[in-house]
Formats: C-alpha cells, sequence, structure tokens
C-alpha cells in the first residue's frame, strides 16, 4: 500500500487540505492544480512518483476538499501566492522542484517572480501565463467548429444565458477536442467539472475558457519570464488550450527551459498520456538533481 499522510493547513482566509503521498528520497514535488476553483486529482498519475520522492498535492482555498469561503476578496492571484507560501513553510520544505498546470502555471510564475529560495525547478504544463492570449487562441480554434456550435455559445455569452443545457452541450464539444480527447471521460474528471466552484472561476476568469472577464483578464507575464532563471520545462499536448505555439513562445522567454509537446493529448496529458507524462516529469526531475554542484 502506497505511504499517504493527508491533514490541513491554515491560511489565509481559511484551511486547505493537502496529501503528500511516497516518501521516496528525492526532493519533494509540489503540484499546483488548474481552475481557479478546481482541485486535485484523486488519480493523478504523478502520484507513482512516490516511490522517487514525496509527491505533494493541495487543494486552493474554495476547492476541492479544502474551506470554501464565499468572500470575493480571496481570490486574487497574491492571496493565492500568500496560500503557496503558507503551504511550502507548514510542510517545511526546504527544496522542491514545483509543477503548475493551467492556472496553477498563473501561480507558479507569480510565486517565482518573488524570488523565493529552494526551488530547484519548475515545470508548467499546459501554461496560462497570457490571459489574453490565451483568450485569442481559444477564439481561433472556435472557428473550426461547425457554424451552430460556434453561434450557441456567441448567443449564450452575448444574451448571459452560459447556464442553458444548449450552451453546455456546445461547451462539452469544444472541451472534448481540447480540454481531454479521451473518450468517454473518466468519472473522475466528469465529477470534478461538476464540483468545480463556479464563484470562484467566474469572478476570477469568466463564463468559459474563451471568455476572459474576471479578475484575471489582464494577467500577463511574458515580459517577465526572462526573470525566472531556474530549470524549467514548458510542456502542453498537441491540441491543448494552451498551445505549442505560445508554449514554445513562453518557453523561448525563459533563460534555462526546454519544451516539450505531447503528440497525443490537448490540455490533460495525465489523463490522455498518463504513461508520458510520468515519464517526462520523472527524467525531468531527476535530471535537475543529477546536474553538477546540485
Amino acid at each position: 500500500m502506497e505511504d499517504v499522510k493527508v491533514g490541513h493547513i491554515e491560511v489565509t482566509g481559511g484551511n486547505v487540505w493537502y496529501r503528500i503521498t511516497g516518501k521516496g528520497p528525492g526532493i519533494p514535488l509540489l503540484i499546483l492544480h488548474g481552475g481557479p476553483g478546481s482541485k486535485s486529482s484523486e488519480s493523478d498519475p504523478l502520484r507513482q512518483l512516490g516511490t522517487d520522492r514525496p509527491v505533494i498535492q493541495y487543494d486552493q482555498l474554495g476547492s476541492g476538499k479544502s474551506d470554501r469561503p464565499t468572500d470575493t476578496s480571496l481570490w486574487t492571484v497574491e492571496r493565492f501566492v500568500e496560500e503557496l507560501e503558507q503551504v511550502i513553510d507548514a510542510l517545511d520544505l526546504k527544496e522542491v522542484h514545483i509543477l503548475g498546470h493551467s492556472w496553477g502555471t498563473v501561480l507558479a510564475a507569480s510565486y517565482l517572480l518573488k524570488k523565493p529560495g529552494g526551488v530547484r525547478s519548475v515545470i508548467f504544463s499546459g501554461p496560462a501565463l497570457d490571459a489574453q492570449r490565451w483568450e485569442q487562441d481559444q477564439r481561433k480554434y472556435l472557428k473550426q467548429f461547425p457554424q451552430d456550435i460556434q453561434e450557441t455559445i456567441e448567443r449564450s455569452e452575448r444574451e448571459g444565458t452560459t447556464d442553458s443545457e444548449e450552451y453546455q452541450e456546445a461547451m462539452m464539444a469544444y472541451y472534448k477536442r481540447h480540454m481531454c480527447r479521451v473518450d468517454p471521460w473518466p468519472e473522475e474528471l466528469v465529477e470534478d467539472m461538476k464540483q468545480m466552484n463556479q464563484q470562484v472561476y467566474n469572478y476570477m476568469w469568466g463564463a468559459s475558457e474563451f471568455t476572459v472577464t474576471g479578475t484575471l483578464k489582464d494577467f500577463d507575464v511574458t515580459g517577465r519570464l526572462p526573470e525566472i532563471d531556474i530549470p524549467a520545462l514548458f510542456s502542453c499536448g498537441r491540441f491543448d488550450e494552451a498551445t505549442p505555439e505560445a508554449t514554445e513562445y513562453y518557453a523561448s522567454l525563459a533563460p534555462d527551459a526546454e519544451f516539450h509537446v505531447f503528440e497525443e493529448s490537448s490540455h490533460m496529458p495525465g489523463i490522455e498520456e498518463p504513461e508520458a507524462y510520468v515519464e517526462m516529469v520523472r527524467e525531468w526531475v531527476n535530471r535537475q538533481e543529477m546536474k553538477p554542484g546540485a
């Protein structure tokens, strides 16, 4: 049976739930889940790395098994970064590798720009580092869909009927091409989408992936990526919402960065190509630890 420890950590605004899988001798891997308003994955294949190193997941405030306050003043990048600092501090992570997925890359980049000590490397998985570019890329994808789907989405957003069944069906067609291409979706992913904290997602992002109206609307760290001077791996799927073009561009800006594409995946390589995803992460973190002087 795998070695698992769970608990809660007090952070600004409430308590967050965490889980540590494994007691391997390597430097811990800390995972920042997507969203905002989503949660960590029970069946995350990266938990297999627990034999190599502790794998740490936590549900950000407002999601999953963590507290769900409704105070919108808590839903800022700055407070989520503060929460990350509080988690690292509480778990006494002197050294750590960080993997952020999707919205988790916003968090990872914002944290790293504060120049914390002890971060050995970072993985930006399906990066969302420029909100306007993300929106533009989704709009381009949308143009490849049948006219009726495009019209349903545009009309629903214009009229504020994004909770209609028609809109949800149109969105699913989009998600099945650019979020997760496994058909049918695993039960856990379906459940996670249902449990998503819409207050956090809508407040920070907007009604959908391709309409950013929330507080993240002007988020863009591309101009500051040259400041991220630790080893950085940027990865995405061939059909990812985080397009290969955008992801490769971000990688070109960070001084010590590499770029990787999962050819059979969209936004969820951990579900779509789990073995390849685990292998990429394992090889990357092991290599960072073997560097001379590391």
